[in-house]
């Protein structure tokens, strides 16, 4: 199940950066190929690993590249706030991919089919015993019950982004630092980094490796803080 076995994706990524390349339908980079376009970019500055949404993004980019891809669908439903590859039919469509690692929403709230985000992992463990799951978090509670529930990696991703999880504007190193010392799982860097000095921080807590987005694959979002920089207040 996947390209690599457990062990051959941690040394690939340990201290490493993994760019997360995603479009949405109302981006202009939207699309398979653009997409991949930005994943091959990022190996050409020395990424050593790719986080992508959806099944054809995932697909195309697993087929240009031969680092790990982190995979995940989002997906919402109504009767829940989890959106990151939320149910096990996201999960089952990634691993007839054959897909890597398996991100998944690991937090408190709960998922469309009644389970919290530790619960949820636990299913997913017992059906697909050799997956490389991913859990994304947003504190430090969820982040120790998602690696007793069998979680093979430990995001902040969701760090700010839940009712409960401090809303701070930049990344969330207390809780990077906090579960590096904790769990026995790695533990990846992962939201609001959008500097050099954030990301040898998120290392210098305890990241594993760490996971950044917008700050080099959303042209819009660089562009918007430049312009911001020099609005009038």
């Amino acid at each position: 199940m996947g390209r690599f076995t457990k062990s051959e994706l941690l040394a690939q990524i340990k201290g490493n950066l993994i760019v997360s390349c995603q479009a949405t339908k109302n981006e202009p980079f939207f699309g398979p190929e653009n997409v991949t376009r930005f994943a091959l970019a990022a190996l050409n500055g020395g990424a050593k690993g790719i986080r992508a949404n959806t099944v054809p993004d995932v697909a195309a980019i697993m087929a240009a590249v031969g680092v790990p891809v982190l995979a995940l669908i989002k997906r919402d439903y109504d009767n829940s706030p989890c959106y990151i590859t939320p149910t096990m039919r996201e999960v089952d469509e990634l691993v007839e991919i054959n897909a890597d690692v398996v991100a998944v929403d690991a937090t408190l709230r709960i998922h469309p089919d009644g389970q919290t985000g530790a619960e949820f992992i636990a299913e997913i463990r017992r059906r697909y015993p050799d997956l490389i799951i991913m859990a994304d978090i947003a504190t430090f509670e969820e982040g120790v019950q998602a690696a007793e529930a069998g979680a093979d990696l430990v995001s902040t991703t969701l760090s700010g982004y839940t009712d409960d999880s401090p809303k701070i504007e930049g990344p969330d190193f207390e809780l990077i630092e906090k579960l590096a010392k904790t769990i026995s799982v790695p533990v990846i860097g992962e939201g609001r980094i959008w500097t050099i000095e954030d990301y040898r921080e998120a290392f210098n807590r305890g990241a594993y490796c760490v996971v950044i987005g917008s700050a080099i694959t959303r042209p819009h979002e660089i562009t918007k803080r430049f312009v911001q920089s020099r609005e009038i207040k």
